[in-house]
């Protein structure tokens, strides 16, 4: 079974705040089998279902260990939805 993730990243009072987010796409993206779509917004991240929430978590889990304060915001949907749909 396949899933879809959209994360959201807020690193709080970080100085650094774009390398924090962009640490935690790279290490997605360094992960076989996932892909993972960034733009100014969000990343998405599509694939087995297993692989993506425990990668996902994993690094999250990352994140929270050594940022002070993050917020992250994510949304879970079954299946892929990495292609768009053709409009009506």
């Amino acid at each position: 079974m396949d899933i879809s993730i959209e994360i959201s990243l807020y690193p709080l009072a970080e100085e650094n705040f774009k390398k924090e987010i962009w640490d935690f796409i790279k290490k997605l993206r360094g992960v076989d089998g996932l892909n993972v779509v960034t733009n100014g917004m969000s990343t998405q991240v599509f694939g087995d279902y297993d692989l993506a929430v425990h990668h996902v978590m994993s690094e999250i889990k990352k994140v929270h260990h050594s940022v002070d304060a993050a917020v992250f915001v994510c949304k879970f949907i079954g299946g892929n939805r990495s292609e768009v749909e053709p409009e009506l």
